[in-house]
């Protein structure tokens, strides 16, 4: 059967693309109580009821064969209820089976039997005499053949509605309390057949079908090729609207103002000649790029990535000791306080033989960061003149810092940055979109590079950072040690100590990490604070010390340094220490409830190790009991490689959790997905690059419905971010 054609309207209908912003509430077949549902499940406009796509077809053109055996994929079957029956067990617990047959049945037909427990509304759904539409796997229960918590959907005898649900490939859409797939399907068939013709949000050519069809096909699809045409174009033009708001990000930067902030490169070499250590040939290609962004007055939009351990921090200091010979100030901020502070310590044992002045801003020092004032006037003119002598001998007359490394604490000191030529914001998932944006926001555009220590899969580049250039540390310093991860499942937590006690008595330290601060009711984990207690006792005469989010930040500071020194020996963390925690005689981090962490947390946790010529050892205490938390743990014992973990945190963790919308300002994924379609992702990019090249402010009156998608996209992303 076709999918739904327009039906005869009267009245005004909002024309084209606007159509799809019409509130639910316009619609006069459907009720109150069931707006307000849609609402709780956050459809409120024609378009998002239409892009509420299905998550999976049932060809109920010819249902399967009633299973005689357990099978390993999951079945669609058709049947009646022959009997019903409901019973308690363990004293509250509750059991609802259902005994299925075939229509046709006859002597030798077989029978399934529909088992529940504990969903009491299932009970009153379901009768003796109904027709039951089930889906799920058969597994063999003793004499029994059974499908458990089946999803099910029950036929009326209503022929009108038949054509809708059965002979055809039925969509099953994501449903809710209230909310079934059954109504769900016949509210978004009936919204389809008043659906008008729409323009095509993709450029001319792109398109297989126009976008009405294509979003009729992808719910009511006639065949799989229809439905796979449909979704095809469908994702393209979702993933076009994600590349308009990336294309327009980097328009914007190409726009505004900027000029060059790159001096000749003289302290940068002083400082690569003191350096105890080589660069890698992908320090050395990254500063290149850099430094070509910073001599260029075009404003640099940069994002460095590599792995623990690449050496991303000389990187930065590198191109910040550019910008400062250039008569510039250069800040970099940080999402925590430790890593601001390790920041400081580095960079001020580096510079202070080179006489560049390097200062702190964090929160908790908020009342010693004043500055003092400088000559704006006489500043202004050597920035008109391009005179780089005059404002390198205000910068040393003034006495003002030429480095600022500090926490979200810099947003707040506008007067630190009258001469702000460079950016760095390091960790730069931990800040959202807002943040980023005000960091930079100054009258001459500075040049800006964010870093982070979680290596980005190439489909990530094209869409979370598609607005960027990019620069990869592929290599590792040949100085690191070797980190040995082992998981362990909680029996061979006494095991683990005695090693760990080994290496303590050999002169290194260790790293004991929680999941928890304090002991929760919710959560079945440990936590720091409770379990430090029992760690010094077991590794006196070591001594141990407790480190978490909470401990006010002298305390903090005070902790680290000891560390640092080696008057502790043992640190009972939770994940303040993931990033920006450099100790090289720190070797071996034991993690506890493992399972509990992301697996590219628990890499960047693993990687507060092996920072030294030392073997190094991660040993992951877990409960894992999915197949999902077990393949998180051999994928961290198999590799130790950053690149490998991104991609195996993406198949895991799928890439709306990735994607971090929410911090992104981009548009959510409704229908594309990122590892499944990066074809149409690189067709999308480039569309959208050729669009922008051609008219950077879709100015032109061909490109002004796309000029208008993008202000309608950007209000809602904005909206979500605020």
């Amino acid at each position: 059967m076709p999918p739904p054609r327009p039906a005869k309207r009267t009245g005004t209908v909002p024309a084209g693309l606007a159509w799809l912003e019409t509130p639910l509430e316009s619609l006069g077949w459907l009720q109150t109580p069931r707006i307000r549902a849609l609402h709780r499940f956050g459809l409120r406009t024609f378009e998002d009821l239409l892009t509420h796509f299905p998550r999976r077809y049932e060809d109920r053109r010819e249902f399967d064969r009633f299973p005689q055996e357990e099978t390993e994929k999951p079945v669609c079957i058709c049947g009646n209820v022959l009997k019903t029956a409901s019973r308690r067990f363990q004293g509250w617990r509750f059991m609802f089976d259902v005994t299925l047959a075939p229509a046709d049945a006859h002597a030798l037909s077989g029978q399934i039997v529909c088992r529940w427990y504990n969903v009491h509304f299932v009970k009153k759904m379901i009768a003796t005499g109904q027709r039951l539409v089930v889906f799920g796997r058969p597994r063999r229960r003793g004499k029994q053949l059974m499908i458990e918590h089946p999803e099910f959907e029950v036929l009326e005898p209503d022929s009108e509605e038949e054509s809708i649900h059965l002979r055809r490939i039925t969509p099953v859409h994501p449903a809710t309390e209230g909310i079934t797939a059954r109504l769900l399907r016949s509210w978004i068939h009936q919204l389809l057949a008043e659906m008008p013709e729409l323009p095509s949000p993709l450029p001319p050519g792109l398109a297989g079908m126009p976008y009405a069809e294509a979003l009729r096909a992808v719910h009511f699809p006639e065949d799989w090729e229809t439905l796979h045409a449909a979704r095809r174009d469908l994702v393209l033009a979702e993933f076009f609207t994600m590349q308009l708001f990336v294309g327009a990000k980097r328009a914007e930067v190409v726009l505004r103002p900027g000029e060059a902030h790159c001096g000749a490169g003289r302290l940068l070499e002083a400082f690569h000649r003191e350096l105890p250590f080589p660069l890698t040939g992908a320090q050395n290609r990254a500063i290149q790029e850099i430094r070509a962004d910073l001599a260029s007055p075009r404003p640099m939009n940069r994002i460095l990535h590599g792995d623990v351990g690449s050496g991303k921090t000389v990187v930065a200091l590198s191109a910040m000791l550019l910008a400062v010979e250039a008569g510039y100030q250069a800040a970099i901020m940080a999402p925590t306080q430790i890593l601001a502070e390790q920041h400081y310590l580095n960079f001020k044992r580096w510079l202070e033989p080179l006489g560049v002045r390097i200062a702190l801003r964090t929160g908790s020092r908020k009342e010693e960061s004043a500055l003092p004032l400088f000559d704006e006037q006489a500043w202004s003119a050597a920035v008109r003149d391009g005179d780089h002598a005059r404002r390198a001998e205000l910068l040393k007359r003034d006495e003002e810092p030429q480095i600022l490394v500090g926490t979200h604490a810099l947003l707040y000191e506008g007067v630190s940055f009258s001469r702000l030529g460079l950016a760095i914001i390091d960790e730069q998932h931990k800040f959202g979109v807002l943040q980023r944006a005000a960091l930079i926001r100054q009258p001459v555009l500075p040049d800006v590079l964010v870093m982070t220590a979680t290596p980005i899969p190439r489909t990530l580049t094209m869409t979370l950072f598609g607005d960027l250039d990019v620069s990869t540390l592929d290599e590792l310093p040949a100085n690191r040690g070797k980190i040995v991860t082992a998981a362990r499942d909680a029996s061979k937590l006494p095991d683990a100590i005695e090693f760990i006690k080994k290496h303590l008595a050999a002169g290194r330290q260790a790293y004991v990490v929680y999941p928890l601060i304090d002991e929760s009711a919710k959560l079945e984990a440990k936590a720091a604070a409770a379990e430090f207690e029992k760690w010094g006792p077991i590794f006196a005469p070591h001594r141990c010390e407790l480190l978490h989010g909470r401990i006010p930040p002298e305390e903090k500071d005070a902790i680290m340094e000891r560390f640092r020194k080696n008057q502790t020996q043992v640190l009972v963390a939770t994940t303040v220490i993931e990033v920006g925690i450099d100790v090289p005689n720190a070797t071996i981090m034991l993690i506890e409830n493992a399972e509990r962490f992301g697996l590219a947390q628990l890499h960047q946790l693993r990687g507060r190790v092996g920072r030294g010529s030392h073997k190094s050892y991660c040993i992951l205490i877990h409960a894992a009991d999915t197949p999902e938390g077990l393949e998180k743990m051999k994928t961290l014992e198999a590799t130790s490689n950053g690149f490998e973990i991104a991609e195996a945190d993406l198949r895991l963790r799928g890439p709306g959790d990735i994607l971090g919308t929410d911090q992104s300002g981009l548009p959510p994924l409704k229908i594309g997905d990122v590892l499944a379609d990066t074809d149409l992702m690189q067709l999308a990019r480039t569309a959208a690059q050729r669009l922008f090249a051609a008219d950077p402010e879709l100015a032109k009156p061909e490109n002004l419905r796309f000029r208008k998608l993008l202000a309608e996209k950007r209000k809602l992303a904005l909206a979500r971010v605020s």
